[in-house]
């Protein structure tokens, strides 16, 4: 059987990579587009990867038990592809073949047995156990970099669930599903549309990441209000700890205690493994009515949003895209924002939803995208164009870095009250920050974008886009002077460290700061209590007790 393998070092699979060539023919284009945020900076000689077979790793340090090793790999392929998640500086890594920090070796566990004896064997050889889901991680949350923080570790398994993909029941009376951690998105949906149902949790990693990771990392996904976060739709969680099984109750809510269904969105892999959760599910929508509404100002549409967020409407899709993002995704000439606004359902028509939210639009100097009639609610080229442009941002990053440009995310959240002035402080600061780390031949270039990915009655999820010419061979040191200015500036204003990607290992320095110590002590505790050798990715979150 023919098995799609994973690319080494960027975004999809191998049989996806275009040839240098192509990716030449693209960067052409791409450079003329981008022309208005970099000037008139020459890129450069469009690069190709590292190829796999070029790829040096270190020796593993520790092979698997004979009991463990057929469901264990050792291959370069599969130490590379486990090394690194997705953010920008792993990408960057990666097509330059540096990987420094690779697994000892992959461990694919058929089932919650395998698991178990797999981390019976991590404790008693002191060997850090990692959670791969879809290895979509952009913040160092998969990156085995054990040494940084405790050198008596003996090695490092990246503990791939890919295996373990199956909706195994549907409950249609109570609409929920029992799905194992390791199903990627399509692959659960497929499943799930046997059923007539849908989990409907879309986001921009959906392609390749999976249900345990999303919970791991309490992901966010298509709904911008109301529903946003992956722990929304979870009912119970399944995982298997150093210390034994952590299952919660099935049930539709519960005041009983601190919910373990919560306590284990969000940990990241520091407490055990998730092997499979119950969820709920929906019949598929039915309904549907989107637009596309221009504003002036961006803090015009902010103010509109703001209003739109407390009219209880509970718009699906409710996302400002300011001028800059929106002609770099080809949804608009870079004179106005952008909102994508849309309702959705599968029991009533939302057209009445739609036509107030365009009222409250208008009412904020709103304007309905290519001055079409109201009543039209396809949403316009402008919509489709940023939704083709947003599914497509992961394989495109891997054509910049080839063609020598950075591009590369934060995000956060703050109240409305504050939205103006953190705006406008951490603009200022990362533009700075662009400015002071740029060559010289790129001084005066760059983009600084923004936009909400999600907001609610009391502020929004502001999501910003860095764009400049990148340093050749020094990409990563750039890109994290400028996420550090980012860094200070978030947590100096107010909001947090990140709304929906996650703590890793980039984001502990802030989120050691955003947290109160007694809270860090809890979790601390916690943690010793179902991982006492601190096997258990470590480094995230919270460092093990000595």
């Amino acid at each position: 059987m023919n098995i799609r393998r994973r690319k080494h070092w960027g975004w999809g699979f191998e049989d996806q990579q275009p040839g240098v060539a192509e990716v030449r023919q693209t960067a052409a284009g791409l450079a003329a587009h981008l022309s208005p945020a970099l000037g008139d900076v020459v890129l450069g000689e469009v690069q190709g990867p590292v190829p796999l077979e070029a790829v040096e790793l270190a020796p593993p340090r520790i092979a698997p038990p004979a009991r463990l090793a057929d469901i264990c790999a050792s291959d370069v392929h599969a130490r590379a592809t486990h090394a690194l998640g997705k953010s920008y500086t792993d990408v960057v890594r990666g097509f330059r073949g540096q990987f420094a920090h690779p697994p000892d070796f992959v461990a694919r566990p058929r089932d919650e047995a395998d698991v178990e004896r797999l981390l019976e064997w991590c404790a008693a050889e002191r060997v850090a156990a990692i959670p791969y889901g879809g290895g979509t991680s952009v913040v160092g949350g998969v990156t085995p970099d054990i040494g940084a923080y405790d050198t008596s570790y003996n090695g490092a398994v990246s503990i791939d669930l890919g295996a373990l993909d199956r909706v195994l029941e549907v409950d249609p009376v109570s609409r929920a599903a029992l799905i194992q951690a390791g199903a990627c998105g399509p692959v659960l949906e497929a499943q799930l549309a046997e059923h007539g149902c849908t989990l409907r949790h879309f986001p921009q990693s959906f392609e390749l990441a999976t249900l345990g990771g999303w919970i791991a990392t309490r992901a966010a996904g298509h709904f911008a209000t109301v529903l946003t976060h992956i722990e929304d739709f979870v009912e119970s969680t399944r995982a298997i700890t150093p210390a034994g099984v952590w299952e919660s109750r099935r049930l539709p809510g519960s005041g009983a205690g601190v919910s373990p269904d919560r306590m284990l969105a969000g940990s990241e892999g520091v407490l055990g493994v998730i092997t499979q959760a119950w969820v709920r599910v929906r019949p598929r929508p039915s309904h549907r009515a989107s637009a596309g509404v221009h504003f002036e100002r961006f803090l015009d549409g902010a103010e509109c949003v703001r209003a739109l967020s407390q009219s209880g409407l509970h718009p699906a899709n409710c996302r400002l895209i300011d001028a800059g993002e929106a002609r770099m995704t080809m949804a608009g000439d870079g004179s106005a924002a952008l909102l994508v606004l849309g309702f959705e359902s599968a029991d009533h028509s939302v057209e009445h939803a739609m036509s107030r939210a365009l009222a409250i639009c208008a009412e904020h100097g709103g304007a309905v995208s290519d001055g079409r009639d109201p009543r039209d609610r396809a949403g316009g080229d402008a919509v489709s164009s940023w939704r083709s442009a947003f599914l497509g941002a992961p394989y495109l990053r891997d054509v910049f870095v080839a063609m020598g440009v950075l591009s590369e995310t934060f995000e956060t959240a703050i109240t409305w009250e504050r939205f103006p002035a953190f705006h406008a402080h951490v603009t200022a600061a990362v533009c700075e920050a662009i400015e002071s780390v740029a060559a010289p031949s790129g001084r005066g270039a760059g983009l600084l974008s923004c936009r909400f990915t999600h907001v609610y009655p009391d502020g929004p999820a502001p999501y910003f886009t860095v764009m400049a010419p990148a340093r050749r061979g020094e990409e990563v040191q750039q890109w994290m002077a400028i996420k550090r200015a980012a860094s200070d500036a978030v947590i100096a204003c107010g909001g947090t460290i990140t709304h929906h990607h996650a703590v890793g290992r980039d984001h502990r320095p802030w989120y050691d700061r955003q947290r109160p110590e007694p809270f860090a002590q809890a979790l601390r505790g916690a943690k010793a209590a179902v991982d006492p050798c601190g096997i258990m990715n470590p480094g995230v979150l919270i460092d093990p007790l000595t």
